[in-house]
């Protein structure tokens, strides 16, 4: 693959760039655990159970952190959190759940909880590099300068600045599309019209726009289906998403790491 051919190139957040140090629910269990609100570690482990399956209820019940409901971002993940508190038995008032609630949304933006995956930061560098010496004479001379563009997309609220600044990583991108922010979540189409709005390049078409993600269905197809080309970052076995989902996944756009697709296309290889 070179990406000599495209204008636009964007990265998922979640699981792409960066990954949590240790899973969601049990940060959440060790925070509980820590203010006294549970008793041993089995308590942990069922918080982090109710975590992950309210989760999992408020996106279906709330979607897209609570935006189409009108409850906002901040009160949805309140409402998460409380709750899942709540189902393990705590007792303590709602006011201290809620500054408890603040205090776990404020240490997920945070390198308390996040670190950036393999290679990530290797290949941002490179892309970084490869933009700066631009490309005089090509036919991307001209949009500002740089031969193309780096982008974030990404289903995430509010906080998605502050956490891209707080890892070291906002410097790399000349545009971040929130799916808050904009209101649509990926796979929509709409969010990959933004972001190609949001890249401020004229007659940009689709063809010339890769998409840089984790999951299968929001990231690779939604991409692809709106036009782009679309790399899969997975350790999942190839087999088992061609059983799944068929052709729609070519094998060759499947890289186990950054760090996997940094290394192929540096050598040539894809």
């Amino acid at each position: 693959m070179s990406l000599s051919r495209f204008r636009v190139i964007t990265f998922d957040v979640t699981d792409t760039l960066l990954q949590f140090r240790t899973s969601p629910g049990k940060q959440f269990g060790e925070v509980g655990e820590m203010l006294g609100l549970l008793g041993s570690g089995s308590d942990r482990n069922q918080l982090s159970d109710k975590y992950k399956a309210n989760w999992h209820r408020m996106n279906r019940a709330h979607p897209n952190f609570g935006l189409k409901t009108n409850i906002g971002w901040e009160n949805w993940w309140r409402q998460l959190i409380v709750g899942s508190f709540r189902e393990t038995g705590a007792q303590e008032s709602d006011e201290k759940l809620m500054r408890i609630a603040d205090h776990v949304v404020d240490i997920f933006k945070t390198s308390t909880s996040w670190q950036h995956c393999f290679g990530s930061v290797e290949l941002l560098n490179y892309l970084k590099l490869r933009q700066q010496i631009g490309t005089k004479g090509s036919r991307f001379e001209g949009n500002d300068g740089a031969p193309f563009k780096i982008g974030v997309i990404s289903n995430f609220d509010l906080r998605l600045e502050t956490l891209l600044r707080n890892m070291k990583l906002f410097q790399y991108f000349d545009f971040v599309v929130g799916s808050y922010e904009t209101g649509c979540t990926k796979p929509d189409p709409e969010i990959f019209r933004k972001a190609m709005e949001a890249s401020k390049i004229t007659d940009l078409q689709p063809s010339e726009c890769l998409h840089i993600g984790n999951t299968p269905r929001n990231d690779y197809l939604g991409a692809k289906q709106f036009g782009w080309q679309g790399v899969l970052i997975t350790e999942r076995d190839p087999k088992e998403l061609h059983a799944k989902y068929g052709d729609d996944i070519n094998e060759k756009d499947i890289f186990t790491s950054l760090y996997e697709f940094h290394k192929k296309i540096t050598n040539g290889e894809c």
